[in-house]
């Protein structure tokens, strides 16, 4: 029996105008996701009310006045600038509102491919190779993967600005023409990415009280595409009806996969999930060789749910009513809400926890929750004087403002899922071949677990595949650091150069190095 008898604010974005970075098509489906949750609400007689946003300023004032507490979210695109869309949550939540789907964090990181990419790579998951280009410049040769390549805008979705030129089959005018275009139309960076396989499958996910799901896979088959079209679900294939890509990309679901390698893809878009930090629903994306060898594209959270969707048709294919999955999102929100906000539960059931958490440790990109933890423990170690705790938090903020193209590149050591561990690196200007380790720690609860090894031995093997020769370590001489200093040593480092009073009197700076070996 449904006993949930939260009003619910269905919210979303206003139709643009036309224009750059905007898609009349794939904007306008949101309303069939609108119909489709009202008409589930009406029929679970739920009390609803439909409101629309047009920029990310008029949020405050339509939640102020708002007596619902629970928003279901299809804010999918908030012009001018993408990130927009991605706040929404947040502000629900600054409002005592319970917000269905995703986060802004995991919203915010998933919207931003490169970033993506490479904390999907520092987890150990599989993603193509890739280059990122800003505008006003063009890729490097030296720098590109193996071709062929497909290109796409860095911060969009839904299929917005690929196209069946933006696959392009070796380096040369052709591939800086696509980039080229892809800076003039969305005026944000072109992703370069090295195209995989011939086959793309999505795995949907699902999230309904304590229980996560793994819904059944689907591939997207290209029938009759030969070898003039590349085997892509580009812009016309999601969005225009009547066009040759449309009508020929396929949804067999399940797909037809041998039961070990279907195992492997689940458990990797379950990982992918939790890595990103995933809940309510989201779609992970993969692309597969004729060898079945498969890597991750990316992460799609609060995905279209309109009907004839992908994530619809996982639902139906596990038997899942759609009306159960809307009330079930509901639900998730309300009980969020709760936990921010103790009261009487709306459920019989207790508040579920959100994810499942990990025992072994994770090393992975910095993500902006762990700044506070980070800059907590590194205090509460005795080692870092307030002005050097100012000067950590200056280079966090740094490599979390900018990211895996960076100077700073961070990376936070995960235990029991909170930050235990840090190591901060980067190339040393005006060398050839040399990165510096900035900053090393571990939390004072968590010493003496091999942490710090396991940082320092991850660093190394990043600045290995960045084709680093050599990695240099400073730190104090004083007594203090004593243990610091047996540490490097045990670790392969030698002390090259020792500069007496350098920190104040009697506190030397010395200087560790070591050279990396390729095989």
């Amino acid at each position: 029996m449904n006993r949930f008898r939260e009003a619910v604010l269905i919210l979303h974005h206003a139709l643009p105008a036309p224009g750059p970075g905007t898609s009349v098509e794939s904007d306008a489906g949101v309303m069939d996701e609108v119909s489709a949750v009202a008409d589930a609400l009406t029929e679970l007689d739920i009390p609803h009310r439909i409101a629309a946003i047009g920029s990310l300023a008029e949020l405050p004032a339509l939640l102020g006045r708002s007596p619902e507490q629970v928003v279901f979210n299809l804010v999918e695109n908030l012009p001018p600038r993408p990130v927009d869309a991605a706040m929404v949550p947040s502000i629900c939540e600054a409002f005592g509102k319970g917000c269905t789907g995703n986060d802004s964090t995991c919203q915010t990181l998933s919207l931003d491919k490169w970033r993506t990419k490479n904390v999907l790579k520092a987890a150990g998951l599989p993603v193509p190779a890739g280059l990122l280009v800003p505008p006003g410049t063009m890729a490097a040769r030296a720098d590109l993967p193996e071709g062929p390549y497909i290109v796409k805008p860095l911060l969009s979705d839904a299929s917005e600005g690929i196209h069946a030129d933006s696959v392009v089959p070796s380096a040369g005018p052709e591939l800086d023409r696509v980039v080229r275009r892809v800076h003039r139309d969305f005026k944000h960076p072109a992703l370069i990415e090295q195209f995989f396989g011939t086959r793309e499958l999505n795995i949907s996910v699902l999230r309904r009280g304590e229980k996560t799901e793994v819904l059944p896979l689907a591939e997207i088959e290209f029938r009759g595409f030969g070898g003039k079209r590349p085997p892509i679900v580009d812009y016309a294939a999601k969005w225009h009806a009547d066009s040759f890509e449309f009508k020929n990309t396929v949804r067999v679901i399940p797909a037809r996969l041998p039961p070990k390698l279907a195992l492997e893809m689940r458990r990797c878009a379950l990982a992918a999930w939790n890595t990103m930090g995933c809940d309510d629903y989201a779609r992970v994306d993969f692309r597969l060789t004729a060898d079945g060898q498969f890597a991750i594209l990316e992460i799609n959270p609060n995905p279209d749910i309109s009907p004839g969707s992908g994530f619809a048709a996982a639902l139906e294919k596990r038997e899942i009513p759609f009306t159960a999955f809307v009330l079930a999102m509901c639900a998730n929100a309300a009980r969020r809400r709760q936990e921010r906000l103790p009261g009487k539960a709306l459920l019989s059931r207790p508040a579920p926890k959100r994810r499942s958490i990990r025992t072994h440790p994770v090393i992975r990109y910095t993500l902006p929750h762990d700044r506070n933890p980070i800059l907590a423990f590194l205090k509460e170690t005795g080692f870092f004087h307030d002005g050097e705790i100012e000067i950590a938090r200056e280079v966090l903020d740094e490599a979390l403002k900018n990211g895996p193209s960076g100077h700073y590149q961070s990376f936070t050591l995960l235990a029991c899922d909170k930050p235990a561990g840090w190591i901060c690196l980067g190339p040393t200007p005006c060398t050839v071949g040399t990165f510096d380790v900035y900053w090393i720690g571990v939390s004072p609860t968590q010493q003496g677990k091999g942490y710090g090894r396991a940082l320092l031995e991850y660093a190394e093997k990043i600045i290995r595949k960045r084709q680093g020769r050599l990695i240099v370590i400073e730190t104090s001489g004083r007594t203090l650091y004593d243990s610091t200093r047996g540490f490097y040593l045990a670790s392969g480092y030698q002390e090259s150069a020792r500069i007496p009073d350098f920190y104040g009197p009697d506190d030397p700076r010395v200087i560790y190095t070591k050279p990396l070996i390729f095989s």
